[in-house]
């Protein structure tokens, strides 16, 4: 392409990336005060054509997986990429849970009186604009639109060109849907154009787009972290570790360790590590390295773990440690106990999410305590750590940020706060 119409694809790429953002504002102060039940009616619309459009949508989706093979994409992008009606379901589900979620904005909390006789309280507002670039899997474009579209807030989506045609058809049915239930139609808005320029538009847009929320791989949220002028709300890396216990139940810590590992590969809350107690390891790990082996798992292992069986480990270097493999491959070490578990992972981990396997209440709670993370499981897989799970409805990303919403980011983590007061007359002195 010539330099002249490199630039002139630039700048309709700008003009259409403004229309939208304008557009976005607009129907971001009419959702700000919409009544409740038309967004519930929105939300019911929109799983209704989702339900009666099921086929269109795998026939599109289908699609993007053809040519995404053919462009030799991975196979943990390939499962993400990947609907079926059970994922079609899970969104029509996830729509449904979210339309029966109680409506935050507006709630009035923490009121209470002051000695000047002043009511202080806060009242949950929505945080205007937001702006979802994500990758790969479609059914973010649902779960995105969803949580906004009840929170209050405007949506600007940006899925990857491996999805366009998915996310398209996804987004002709939130189109229908908002039709239907009258509600403005702008208050989602799916970018059509693949091309890198669209992110780079959305990046500067601070006069139009409150919040970023990236979902992807470690280096397009790199990316966006470093280039927006606009606040983001992010995680760069899922890794995610069990701790089996020397006071562990051992039928509990293998069911929880192998479906940590092998419910999901390509998601940012399958286990990435598994550490075990130097005390139960003999007794436990050969179990777990049996089903793991089953799966098709391939076991990196520290010094102890090569010793204990080492046919079945190649050695792990220090990156394994450090490792989001998104694949079935799993790190294992073996620790001295508790203290050495919690200092591997605060070492180590990605502040998302880590478990423990123990029946020991204090050891429990020393580990809810002390690692920092963004969720923390006692005998649990770290496979609940969603939003669908956490009662949330659904979930527009996982933040490990400590500022504004950490974990899953529901509802709540899509609003704000001003603080509200109530008088009767009263005068400062």
């Amino acid at each position: 392409m010539s330099a002249a119409l490199h630039n002139e694809a630039d700048a309709d790429v700008s003009r259409y990336m403004s229309a939208l953002g304008q557009a976005a504002r607009q129907a971001a102060g009419v959702l700000a005060h919409a009544d409740p039940r038309h967004k519930i009616r929105a939300l019911l619309a929109i799983a209704a054509v989702l339900d009666q459009r099921c086929e269109f949508i795998l026939q599109e989706n289908r699609r993007d997986l053809d040519a995404a093979s053919k462009e030799g994409i991975s196979a943990a992008m390939l499962e993400r990429l990947k609907l079926d009606q059970a994922r079609v379901d899970a969104m029509i589900e996830g729509l449904q849970q979210v339309a029966g979620l109680a409506d935050p904005v507006g709630e009035i909390s923490d009121l209470r009186y002051r000695p000047s006789g002043i009511q202080v309280g806060k009242m949950r507002v929505p945080l205007g604009v937001i702006g979802i670039i994500y990758e790969s899997r479609p059914n973010v474009t649902i779960d995105a639109a969803a949580l906004c579209l009840k929170s209050g807030n405007a949506s600007i989506l940006r899925g990857g060109k491996e999805a366009l045609h998915s996310n398209q058809a996804i987004y002709s049915c939130i189109q229908q849907g908002l039709q239907q239930a009258e509600m403005v139609e702008s208050a989602v808005q799916v970018v059509n154009t693949p091309g890198r320029a669209a992110v780079g538009q959305m990046l500067q847009m601070q006069d139009s787009i409150d919040v970023i929320i990236p979902r992807g791989g470690k280096s397009l949220i790199e990316r966006i972290s470093n280039d927006s002028r606009i606040p983001v709300i992010k995680h760069l890396d899922g890794v995610c570790h069990v701790y089996i216990d020397d006071h562990a139940d051992l039928q509990k810590a293998v069911d929880i360790a192998i479906n940590a590992k092998t419910r999901r590969y390509g998601v940012c809350n399958a286990m990435e590590t598994l550490l075990v107690a130097g005390a139960v390891a003999p007794r436990v790990l050969p179990r777990i390295v049996e089903q793991m082996s089953a799966h098709g798992i391939e076991l990196r292992g520290c010094e102890q773990c090569c010793k204990l069986d080492g046919a079945s480990f190649k050695p792990a270097v220090e990156d394994d440690w450090y490792a989001e493999y998104l694949a079935p491959i799993l790190s294992i070490r073996i620790v001295d106990g508790l203290q050495q578990a919690i200092d591997h992972i605060n070492r180590y981990g990605s502040q998302h999410t880590d478990a423990i396997v123990s029946e020991d209440y204090s050891h429990a709670r020393e580990f809810l305590r002390r690692v920092d993370s963004s969720s923390v499981i006692v005998n649990a897989s770290t496979g609940f750590a969603d939003g669908f799970e956490y009662g949330l409805g659904a979930e527009i990303g996982i933040s490990t940020d400590k500022l504004h919403a950490r974990g899953p980011v529901g509802l709540e983590g899509l609003t704000s706060q001003k603080y509200v007061v109530f008088g009767d007359g009263n005068l400062r002195a």
